[in-house]
């Protein structure tokens, strides 16, 4: 019984803490400037990658794992491109990927996600978009039979994101990210995961 409410109380102190984050990192974009005019001009290709971390919980219909867990996780890879349709607007493709340790294996948990991008002003922007889930066994961890599946479903990802600097078409900005997804695993099982992080972005745009 006292483990049960151990478990409890540190997923509610992990959930305070990453709602605390992304409250910082939304508050800091009212910091700018009121003035909505663009100062920089955005056009043609967009890419990013991210480095950062955060926090996964995974949750298996079979029972192995539960949301009570939580682990830390590290980005890898969290990617973006996209196409500026206008100074403001983007259409991108994002890969987020997650490292997390399942039955003492690493794991990737990431996606391919259709997405758009928007600047609410010349700084801030937020993100998100709807796609493909992919759960994988990390790339240098795969063992045959033990830790070679790959599984796939779905993802809803939405991040924030404000750029702290910028010189031309080059920008680092400090984002926070939230990813639900679900993937299908054989014997009728499946898989969720939540996900939340915390970046610095790399930008050329």
């Amino acid at each position: 019984m006292t483990l049960i409410k151990m478990k409890t109380i540190k997923k509610q102190i992990l959930l305070k803490m990453a709602c605390v984050a992304f409250a910082l990192v939304s508050s800091t974009t009212y910091a700018q400037n009121t003035n909505s005019e663009i100062t920089t001009q955005r056009d043609g290709f967009i890419f990013e990658f991210v480095v950062g971390g955060g926090l996964i919980s995974i949750e298996d219909s079979a029972g192995i794992q539960t949301f009570d867990i939580s682990q830390g996780t590290f980005v890898f890879p969290d990617l973006k491109f996209g196409y500026m349709l206008n100074d403001r607007l983007a259409i991108t493709a994002a890969m987020p990927g997650n490292i997390y340790e399942f039955q003492d294996n690493d794991r990737n948990f990431g996606g391919f996600i259709p997405s758009v991008q928007y600047w609410v002003k010349d700084r801030w922007w937020i993100h998100g978009g709807i796609g493909l889930a992919i759960d994988s066994p990390a790339l240098y961890d795969i063992e045959d039979n033990v830790n070679d599946d790959w599984n796939f479903g779905y993802a809803v990802m939405a991040s924030t994101g404000y750029e702290i600097y910028k010189k031309k078409n080059f920008a680092l900005n400090v984002q926070s990210k939230l990813v639900l997804g679900s993937v299908s695993l054989d014997g009728n099982a499946d898989r969720d995961a939540v996900i939340f992080n915390v970046g610095l972005g790399i930008s050329w745009l």
